[in-house]
């Protein structure tokens, strides 16, 4: 079966499910998210993006003044209107796993961990701090490393695991293809 003919079958497959990419900021979600959705042929939703056209500020800037929690508390909602919708890639904020009731919505679909080595995310997110609030520290790195720590065991719920070094968002994208192809298909 070509990759063409691959693609089709694993939509079939898929029924209208959709995929919710999930990890630590950096992680890739929204730059494999857009090529995995064209190869699926469904529509790309980056969650962080529709909270900010929501709310008209960055989210930097919702943490800043109203805090995480509240920030927290606008993820879930829009994150259950997307639900709503079918054949979507949806790109997560990094502690959308944090929330229990998140687990509810993102288990309509399937739930793809991409997950980076502790260097790879430093390399990604050294020169982008001041867009990442959490990371907005004196020292980003233990903030970074007590992010994983937390968040490990929530992201380890997810239906699929994809290991990231240093491919491309396309080579991410076709490699989740192939394994969601093999885990759909048993």
């Amino acid at each position: 079966m070509n990759s063409s003919s691959a693609q089709v079958h694993l939509r079939e497959m898929l029924k209208g499910r959709s995929l919710f990419l999930v990890g630590m900021m950096g992680s890739g979600k929204t730059s494999t998210g857009k090529p995995l959705a064209q190869l699926l042929d469904y529509r790309f939703v980056d969650l962080d993006a529709v909270i900010e056209e929501l709310i008209g500020s960055s989210i930097s800037e919702l943490f800043k003044k109203d805090g995480e929690e509240s920030f927290r508390v606008i993820e879930t909602k829009v994150l259950n209107q997307i639900t709503q919708r079918h054949s979507l890639v949806i790109a997560t904020g990094g502690g959308v796993v944090t929330r229990s009731e998140n687990w509810g919505y993102l288990h309509q679909g399937i739930v793809v961990w991409l997950d980076p080595s502790r260097e790879v995310l430093l390399t990604r997110l050294t020169s982008d701090t001041a867009t990442r609030p959490l990371l907005d520290v004196p020292q980003p790195e233990v903030s970074l490393d007590r992010l994983i720590k937390e968040r490990k065991k929530f992201y380890a719920e997810a239906d699929l695991k994809v290991k990231i070094q240093f491919e491309s968002p396309e080579e991410v994208a076709t490699r989740i293809i192939e394994d969601l192809s093999v885990l759909i298909g048993n």
